[in-house]
């Protein structure tokens, strides 16, 4: 029996092969996660401005709607198949609807915690309701997944400036 070395480069290629389709499915993953963490967030907007009646607060209310439609542009930004539109930019794309998403759940944390402790626009939260507490959940979880998603996947800035050369 006479068996045959592999090229010691063919080594070396195989564990970058392994490390790039982890780094793959952790940025699918924390992308798909993001989209429905920031779709959560918005869906938790627009319940309290429909069913809590938000809407009738001046500002406040404005705002909780424009909340749920950012969260949907930005979810559907997340999952949408960009390549078509895109081409080589669709890293930047997404990167641009991740930290849109991260943008989106800081603010509306920050939000929440000044109309908690010395109110926001003349209205001040009181308590947590489960709706609150949704919301919260939601907002970290858009912000943690979807910087997990950036460092995974990259800012698609290294393809953008090559394309320009």
């Amino acid at each position: 029996m006479t068996t045959t070395a592999a090229p010691p480069d063919q080594h070396k290629v195989a564990p970058a092969r392994l490390r790039a389709g982890h780094r793959s499915i952790i940025a699918q993953a924390t992308r798909y996660l993001g989209a429905v963490a920031v779709l959560v967030t918005g869906v938790a907007h627009i319940e309290q401005y429909a069913v809590d009646n938000y809407s009738t607060v001046p500002t406040i209310g404005t705002l909780f709607l424009l909340n749920f439609i950012v969260a949907v542009v930005t979810a559907v930004g997340l999952i949408a198949p960009l390549r078509r539109l895109t081409g080589r930019y669709r890293d930047a794309v997404r990167a641009v609807f991740a930290l849109g998403g991260i943008g989106l759940a800081v603010l509306s944390l920050a939000a929440l915690f000044v109309s908690e402790s010395s109110g926001l626009f003349g209205f001040v939260e009181h308590g947590y309701r489960m709706a609150i507490v949704v919301a919260i959940v939601a907002e970290v979880a858009a912000i943690v997944f979807l910087v997990a998603f950036l460092f995974a996947n990259g800012t698609g800035l290294r393809e953008v400036r090559g394309s320009s050369r």
